[in-house]
């Protein structure tokens, strides 16, 4: 039910505007200014139905004191026995809705007080249509971070950044339609691990922000894996079961008020906490800590120095022979850096090798075994998919790469399982372009 306060210093009069309006509405009564501050800032009615001359505080004074401490245009309509035309135009001027002149009917008050409430009705479905991220149904940025403004200065949590890994590369390969699809489904996951009274916003493309009340590190892992975990098993039902996008989740948090109040600052320290996410392989969370983060960074800076223990960190022992096998996203890598390099080096080959016959799954592994034997170590594979793999060959041109297919091609005819021959491969190649 909508709620009307009225305001109004004579008693006898409060109560029969109450009489009227209460079978429609809810009512609650002030009989001063001052009163009807602190109503309102307890009730947050729709309205405010009001005595234009009261002592201490004037209707005016009361509309606008309430306008300029919420910073909103708030419904008000005037009650007043005054018939002077300037009073009432002075009243419109500063944002009255309409006025009313005492003595008046019921059916006219309940009148024009309804013509209000539709106006209300109106102005709050356009509001709320202007908050709202027309994708995801979450709120956008500008309602976001206006919400978000004043949980950090009033209330207890943690602010979370919440960034979609990786979802670039869904438009570029899937199209924009499913790229619509998976933020809707992350929105929705992002939703589900959330409480109620949780506030969640999307403020950029792939970049989310929630605000979670009483909430600390433990809270914050779980919630990154449930993303993460429901993330993935959503995007194969969307992509289908053979992506290998690695989709996910870097969370950045910081806790309030421990790390301040003031939005503006702990957007960036939420930002700085994010970045060591992503910094440290993704799909993960951390939570800034002032003394911590500079701590680290020290600690950090005094191992990177040394140069012994980054040999001992990057260098790969025990090296075996054959190709380097390599999972997708570490392949992605390796090839990114041999676009870079190839200004530099010999030309190199990228080759798409496709299982026939739909084998199964351990027919699979044993073509990726044939395919890392037969290569050599200079070279790298992956697997792409159920029947799908990626050859990196480095060094390579055209004619050396046909060497090494036909050679794949004889490991894999006389592989002792016989499967070289129920399931034979085709391929497709192209130079990595300087």
């Amino acid at each position: 039910m909508q709620k009307i306060l009225i305001v109004d210093d004579m008693t006898v009069s409060l109560m029969m505007v109450e009489n009227m309006l209460s079978t429609r509405y809810e009512t609650v009564c002030a009989e001063s200014g001052e009163e009807a501050l602190e109503l309102f800032r307890k009730e947050r009615p729709d309205m405010v139905l009001s005595d234009l001359r009261m002592p201490g505080m004037s209707g005016f004074e009361l509309m606008q004191k309430l306008q300029a401490e919420y910073h909103e245009t708030i419904p008000f309509m005037f009650m007043t026995a005054d018939h002077d035309e300037e009073t009432e135009t002075a009243g419109f001027d500063n944002g009255a809705m309409d006025f009313i002149r005492k003595p008046f009917r019921p059916d006219v008050l309940l009148r024009r007080v309804g013509n209000i409430m539709q106006t209300v009705d109106e102005i709050k479905g356009l509001k709320k249509y202007a908050a709202v991220d027309s994708l995801t149904g979450l709120l956008n940025k500008a309602s976001g971070e206006r919400e978000l403004k004043s949980l950090c200065r009033t209330e207890k949590g943690v602010m979370m950044m919440i960034d979609l890994d990786s979802f670039k590369l869904v438009n570029d390969i899937y199209g924009h339609s499913m790229g619509d699809k998976i933020l809707i489904s992350f929105a929705d996951i992002i939703r589900s691990a959330m409480r109620p009274t949780d506030l969640i916003a999307r403020f950029g493309g792939d970049e989310f922000i929630a605000f979670c009340h009483h909430m600390d590190e433990t809270g914050m892992a779980h919630k990154s894996e449930f993303i993460n975990n429901e993330l993935v098993n959503a995007a194969k039902k969307i992509l289908g079961a053979d992506m290998n996008i690695p989709l996910g989740a870097s969370l950045g948090g910081v806790a309030i008020p421990k790390e301040g109040t003031d939005f503006a600052e702990l957007y960036k320290k939420a930002d700085k906490a994010l970045y060591i996410v992503k910094q440290n392989g993704k799909h993960g969370w951390h939570l800034y800590s002032e003394s911590r983060e500079s701590k680290e960074n020290v600690e950090y800076l005094e191992t990177a120095n040394k140069l012994e223990n980054i040999d001992k960190i990057l260098g790969e022992r025990n090296i075996s022979g054959g190709a380097l096998q390599l999972p997708f996203e570490h392949f992605r890598t390796l090839y990114r850096f041999m676009k870079r390099a190839v200004e530099s080096c010999a030309e190199s080959c990228l080759i798409l090798m496709v299982l026939e016959n739909e084998p199964p799954a351990p027919v699979g592994e044993e073509f990726l075994n044939v395919l890392t034997k037969t290569l050599r170590k200079g070279d790298a594979v992956t697997r792409n998919g159920a029947r799908e793999f990626i050859v990196l060959l480095t060094g390579t041109g055209g004619q050396d790469m046909i060497h090494a297919v036909k050679r794949v091609k004889s490991n894999w005819d006389n592989a002792p399982s016989d499967n070289g021959k129920k399931y034979p491969f085709s391929f497709d190649w192209t130079v990595i372009e300087k």
